[in-house]
């Protein structure tokens, strides 16, 4: 069964009235994103207003905090919300790493690998009460005095964490790490089967692990309304938005799965110049509908269960517009036609 999601959005003031409400619309969870504002402080505000709401980050940004700082807020949102609080880490690129949190990013996957491990020792520290040794390739946590433990929750299992994964080599460590995967928006059908799930169940399987117990979250870009005609009109920003992420280098293999190697590179020109308004128009009709889903509301939910049933575990709309859509219905029926 697919699990249908909402996003938090980009403010974090108004959470608590917004993961509420999803709760009370029956949706399964929300999830939170690092922009403009910090990942975390929107799930404690959701933590506090919900009571079976599945809430997490999608995702925090990795490298500019430590594991220990990573686990302790982690493990505050755990208490706040046991079993209901995922931890979603990604690399992020380089450039954003570098020049805007001056963070390090050498060998990302190593690092990012090093921090999950780092993590769940933190984690084990503090719910069982031994020692805390971790000795990695790039953290080293060997202190833990009672007045900094928070000590044990109350809960079957510590937080699963979930990585942003898009390469063959991260999807490759996410599946033998992780306890899920973060799809990026930029996805299809093809490149979900050909790159994202062979690769992470491949890894999970040689790992000694069971590739049927990953989860895969997909923010999937939609365009939908009551007519059709709404449905099309919405179509407009996906394009720019399939056309903004085509042009970032490290998703070009996706693009590539669909035989538009060179479109990626057209739209990193024009991105190196400036080129953004432009952009859009190189996104054909038959390319978007790769990437985008366009439905009526009525018919949305089965357009949604033919593409991703058997290959994502939870959805969330890429974007929510305040347009009166009955997210209620559609997460209902996404449900019951994917059980």
């Amino acid at each position: 069964m697919i699990a249908f999601d909402l996003p938090l959005g980009f403010e974090s003031q108004n959470a608590d009235t917004v993961a509420a409400a999803a709760e009370a619309d029956g949706v399964d969870g929300v999830w939170s994103v690092e922009a403009g504002h910090d990942p975390y402080l929107p799930l404690a505000l959701a933590a506090r207003a919900t009571s079976t709401l599945t809430i997490g980050s999608a995702i925090a940004v990795a490298f500019p905090r430590t594991p220990m700082v990573h686990a302790q807020v982690a493990w505050d949102l755990h208490r706040m919300a046991p079993g209901r609080f995922i931890l979603g880490l990604g690399a992020q690129v380089k450039a954003h790493n570098d020049r805007r949190y001056s963070a390090p990013y050498d060998r990302p996957i190593g690092r990012l690998r090093d921090m999950v491990r780092a993590i769940r020792a933190i984690w084990e520290c503090w719910q069982e009460g031994g020692p805390l040794k971790y000795e990695g390739e790039f953290y080293k946590h060997t202190l833990m005095t009672p007045f900094f433990n928070p000590g044990p929750v109350e809960a079957d299992a510590p937080p699963p964490i979930y990585l942003a994964a898009v390469t063959e080599a991260m999807l490759t460590m996410a599946g033998a790490e992780a306890d899920g995967i973060h799809v990026h928006p930029l996805c299809t059908e093809a490149s979900l089967d050909k790159l994202t799930l062979h690769h992470a169940r491949t890894a999970a399987a040689a790992a000694g692990r069971d590739p049927a117990s990953l989860g895969f979250v997909v923010a999937a870009m939609l365009a939908t309304g009551k007519t059709m005609d709404d449905a099309v009109a919405a179509r407009e920003p996906m394009r720019s938005q399939v056309a903004f992420y085509g042009s970032t280098p490290a998703y070009r293999q996706i693009l590539e799965i669909e035989g538009q190697g060179e479109l990626a590179d057209k739209l990193h020109a024009l991105s190196r110049t400036g080129g953004w308004g432009e952009m859009h128009s190189l996104v054909s009709d038959e390319l978007l509908d790769k990437f985008c889903v366009t439905a009526t509301w009525d018919d949305l939910p089965e357009a949604l269960v033919e593409r991703y049933k058997g290959r994502a575990t939870r959805l969330m709309p890429y974007a929510v517009a305040d347009d009166g859509t009955p997210w209620k219905a559609i997460a209902k029926a996404v449900r019951e036609g994917s059980a």
